[in-house]
């Protein structure tokens, strides 16, 4: 390199880059550690939960073990995806950081920086020019698919770790090879699965390679490969991998697939690009280069036919890794390969399929061809035009690619710059609770599973006041745990004996086993803020707040309290007929017919529905028709998605009645897979999300 393109300042490029990559995508919010308010929602949610259950836990052997969260179920920090290597870090110095404290923001800044040091160095291996390393470098950063992860899987945003072991395999005269590999795959192992499994494919097939050309004997090799695996293995049983050992594969091979159009899918990320219609569960393999890459393609083809350079040559120089991205790409399609809205499957053995559903969510392991894909066209553009003239064709495709993108990115960051909080907003306002709190050691989830309902609102409860939970959201669980644990719960159930340390919170089903078999004289069965709550010992308890017991006779179908906003992000007998899955903020109706079932006290004068609607405006709105009681008594046209209030009013004889039975009615739903958009069957018309009687 002459004596301007390394100047040790030159370093300071790339991480300029890195962070302002971070501050436009994700923004400054993010990086106060006492703000939880972005973490809030889905799988951040959880995230930020495991962690504050296992830095306040004593300390375990495995040290990854995280049995406050989750209980039974053979919870560890990695299965709440909390980045056990931060958590690692962080936890001996529990006592002296500030409540909340998340690291989670940190993170991202550090993958941002990282992503961009490491595409440098991997650039420093085609050019010395520092201007097309930081062009190229910028194309590698601004990489939708490490982008999408920040609205969800915070450690999968670590792509860095794919271009470092991409920088390993591929640098001609790599030193210390043992150390440099053992640390990549020690703190990929610590960060995540996905991409240990590959980082740690890139690096067998670049040993095996180095076998191959003669640069490393078969000792080595063999130390290597013991050494390493022994390693990677020690990092795995420490951070939890090993905590369940029939649980490790799960339901979704096939489903969770890449799609064959996937790189060039825009799928929302793109002002030019329209989405294609694909599968369901296409979203995990969003592989889409952006547009400013695309732009490379052509480019690229000219400069490879320009230049004589030799493909094949280039590939074939190094067939092991050619051979693991191909293996990578083919297990990323899966054995049910999509292209658009069609699918073509071929049969896999069923051994085959358990073994590939540990990484179920296939989709992703397409990502270091990704990057492949992307620093080839890079090195074509590099090597086939003149300095200037590809310093322009890179600076005009990276502006494309973050201008292009920024209608999806900067939604994202949108979601991570909301109003600071250092607590979240609880459903728990009763003073019951706190005093629930002071007398049980553990609260639970009835029925028992992953993901209950209200687990977020139940554990951040927990959490706040260092109780235990089996109200968990964890990537795997025990199925011989939850087994057990649900033979336990019925047991419970039908005997009316429970543990008197613990507080329960019952599901529809639960409580109507419970109702059969509570003790009266002793135990609490009522609602509190809209759970259904069983306090083992309460009336026995002196120091504990009265509360009005509704025992044997407590109905499932709860009152609708005048003012207390109801939610229907969970399943709930009031939802009688018509409706879908409940999600995260509420529920689709689906069908054109969709029923409530409420009671109200007397004296109600209106229902007030806070809705979706599927609506896409000018051309589709949804049309709703509102009956009570088999009254016709509202209707209205929604034309917008956000923002739909549906006041309606209720006749003096209405509400004299203890039931009101609601028939919506919505002659205009719809499935997107009528639509074209996807291939979701459910005929959709109002998403219900809240409900209040006034």
């Amino acid at each position: 390199m002459t004596g301007s393109n390394k100047h040790p300042a030159l370093a300071l490029l790339p991480i300029l880059l890195g962070a302002l990559a971070f501050f436009l995508v994700v923004g400054p919010r993010a990086l106060d550690p006492q703000n939880i308010a972005w973490l809030k929602d889905g799988d951040p949610a959880t995230h930020y939960l495991g962690w504050v259950f296992f830095r306040h836990s004593p300390w375990t052997f495995p040290l990854g073990l995280n049995p406050s969260y989750g209980m039974e179920l053979g919870s560890s920090i990695i299965f709440s995806d909390s980045n056990p290597l931060l958590a690692l870090l962080f936890k001996p110095f529990s006592a002296w950081l500030p409540e909340p404290f998340q690291y989670f923001g940190m993170w991202l800044l550090l993958c941002f920086v990282l992503q961009a040091w490491f595409a440098w160095k991997l650039l420093g291996l085609i050019t010395d020019n520092p201007v097309l390393r930081l062009l190229g470098a910028g194309l590698l950063v601004f990489s939708p698919p490490m982008f999408l992860r920040t609205g969800g899987h915070l450690s999968l945003v670590g792509h860095f770790l794919i271009l470092a072991a991409l920088y390993l395999a591929l640098h001609p005269a790599l030193q210390r090879r043992r150390l440099a590999w053992g640390a990549l795959l020690a703190v990929t192992a610590l960060v995540h699965a996905y991409l240990l499994g590959m980082v740690a494919l890139i690096w067998v097939a670049d040993l095996f390679g180095k076998l191959w050309a003669g640069k490393l004997s078969r000792r080595q090799v063999l130390i290597e490969l013991g050494g390493l695996f022994a390693l990677v293995s020690v990092c795995c049983w420490q951070a939890g991998y090993f905590s369940i050992t029939d649980g490790a594969a799960g339901g979704g091979f096939g489903f969770y697939r890449m799609n064959l159009l996937s790189l060039v899918d825009a799928d929302g990320w793109s002002f030019v690009l329209p989405g294609i219609p694909k599968g369901a569960g296409d979203y995990e393999g969003f592989n889409y280069l952006g547009l400013g890459v695309l732009l490379l393609v052509p480019l690229a083809a000219i400069a490879w036919y320009r230049s004589g350079i030799s493909l094949k040559a280039l590939l074939c120089s190094r067939p092991f890794l050619l051979l693991a991205f191909i293996g990578l790409t083919l297990f990323a399609l899966s054995n049910q390969i999509g292209f658009g809205l069609q699918t073509f499957g071929y049969p896999l053995p069923k051994f085959a399929l358990r073994v590939a559903s540990i990484f179920r969510a296939s989709g992703r392991m397409f990502w270091p061809v990704f990057y492949v894909i992307v620093i080839l066209l890079t090195y074509l553009v590099v090597r086939g035009y003149r300095p200037r003239i590809a310093m322009g064709l890179l600076a005009l495709a990276l502006v494309v690619q973050v201008s292009d993108t920024r209608i999806a990115w900067a939604g994202l960051k949108a979601a991570k710059m909301v109003p600071e909080a250092a607590a979240w907003v609880s459903p728990m306002h009763d003073p019951f609770w706190d005093s629930a709190a002071a007398h049980y050691k553990s609260i639970r989830a009835v029925t028992p599973k992953n993901q209950p309902d209200q687990w977020q609102a139940i554990a951040d409860f927990a959490a706040t006041h260092g109780l235990k939970s089996d109200a968990a959201y964890l990537g795997r669980t025990s199925p011989k745990a939850l087994d057990k644990l649900l033979r336990t719960t019925q047991s419970q159930l039908a005997s009316g004996q429970y543990d008197t340390d613990s507080l329960y919170i019952l599901d529809d089903d639960a409580l109507d086993q419970a109702v059969k078999s509570v003790h009266s004289d002793t135990d609490l069965l009522t609602r509190v803020d809209d759970f259904v709550v069983l306090a083992p010992g309460w009336k026995r308890c002196d120091q504990c707040l009265t509360m009005v017991d509704q025992g044997r006779k407590m109905s499932t179908i709860p009152l609708s309290q005048p003012g207390l906003v109801q939610t229907f992000n969970r399943s709930t007998r009031q939802m009688v007929k018509g409706w879908s899955l409940p999600e995260a903020w509420g529920t689709w109706s689906e069908g054109q017919d969709a029923e409530l079932l409420l009671r109200v006290a007397p004296g109600a004068r209106a229902i007030v529905i806070d809705a979706l609607a599927f609506a896409m405006p000018p051309n589709l709105s949804q049309r709703v028709i509102v009956s009570i009681n088999g009254v016709e008594v509202y209707s209205s046209r929604l034309t917008q998605v956000q923002g739909n209030r549906l006041d309606i009013p209720l006749s003096a004889a209405q509400a004299a009645e203890e039931y009101l039975h609601i028939r919506l009615h919505l002659p205009d739903a719809v499935s997107p897979k009528q639509l074209g958009f996807n291939d979701d069957a459910r005929v959709m018309g109002l998403g219900l999300k809240t409900l209040t009687v006034q």
